[in-house]
């Protein structure tokens, strides 16, 4: 009787060992098939005395039942985990990205877009965006630009409710905006869309604008300088000369145009600069004398055609064998 006792503990034992179909199947052959552990029990019964076989036969019986029982239950276990790990296997993750299919290269424009982005930022420059829908007053008019001044003709825009708001023309009201809640010093670079009401060979109603702007104690002309080489070395992959020729932006002053000279090719305008003006400051509650800094601004959809020869700035927007045409640059 003992030996019955240990037997179903042994039983007990291999199932709970058993993590497949499989090894259930050998554990339930090993105990109750033809020649398994239990039927031999049943096979001894008639060597027994007969006094002894009523009990016996009782205790193997019982022993039979509870095996059988266990073995239900085991499998049971084992083909819920079998069939939850099958699940898992052919599960679908919705979220996960599907495979990504080379069919071309990344836009002349967003290339350019980062590449001066990790310049600038890689100088200091902390990335800021604002909103492309803007009110008047921070788009021209905190930026010494009042609604008498001929400089509003250059920048002519999208009104979208009355007169008061439009479409920015630029991405300088950002610089307003962040000037507006930090003290000094300030050092960003805003990249974004920009809408103006023109529509040529150069120029797009919608183009990409950067503009960089540093205030600080003693900022000079020469840290824009320093800084305006820098980034055309980095942006055209070597040294790079330029040159500043005097010019006008009512939020500057001084105020530049900025060239870069390739050889071969000559000089090429890039961008425009100068040193934030004085009214510019005092609008946004900074004391002239105490603060002084630069800003510049570039299209990168025109640096992408200075440096992929693009000959016509539309190709950058327009469809079908265009985009052939400015991909072949990559």
């Amino acid at each position: 009787m003992e030996d019955l006792s240990r037997m179903l503990e042994e039983l007990k034992e291999a199932l709970e060992n058993c993590n497949s179909l499989q090894e259930l199947h050998e554990v339930r052959v090993r105990f109750l098939g033809k020649k398994g552990r239990i039927t031999s029990l049943m096979k001894q019964i008639s060597s027994l005395p007969p006094e002894e076989r009523p009990s016996f036969g009782k205790r193997v019986n019982e022993l039979r039942a509870s095996a059988e029982t266990l073995i239900k239950e085991a499998n049971e276990r084992i083909s819920k985990f079998e069939a939850e790990r099958k699940l898992r296997e052919k599960a679908i993750d919705p979220t996960f990205p599907g495979p990504r299919r080379a069919l071309g290269s990344e836009h002349p424009s967003l290339k350019v877009i980062r590449e001066i982005l990790e310049a600038l930022v890689s100088m200091g420059f902390e990335v800021v965006e604002g909103p492309e829908v803007e009110t008047v007053y921070y788009n021209f008019e905190a930026l010494n630009t009042p609604e008498w001044h001929p400089a509003r003709d250059m920048q002519d825009t999208f009104y979208i409710h009355g007169e008061d708001i439009l479409l920015r023309s630029h991405t300088s009201p950002v610089q307003v905006r962040v000037m507006e809640k930090r003290k000094p010093p300030v050092m960003i670079v805003s990249p974004g869309r920009v809408y103006r009401r023109d529509y040529d060979a150069t120029h797009l109603p919608m183009f990409h604008q950067i503009e960089g702007l540093y205030v600080d104690h003693h900022v000079s002309v020469a840290h824009l300088k320093w800084t305006l080489m820098e980034l055309a070395s980095r942006i055209f992959g070597e040294k790079k000369r330029i040159r500043m020729r005097p010019s006008f932006f009512p939020f500057t002053e001084p105020s530049f145009e900025v060239d870069v000279w390739f050889e071969g090719k000559g000089w090429f305008e890039i961008l425009g600069a100068g040193m934030v003006h004085p009214n510019v400051l005092k609008n946004v509650g900074y004391d002239p004398e105490e603060w002084s800094g630069f800003a510049f601004g570039l299209g990168p959809d025109r640096v992408a055609m200075i440096k992929y020869g693009i000959g016509d700035i539309r190709s950058l927007v327009r469809n079908e064998s265009s985009i052939y045409q400015v991909t072949k640059h990559l």
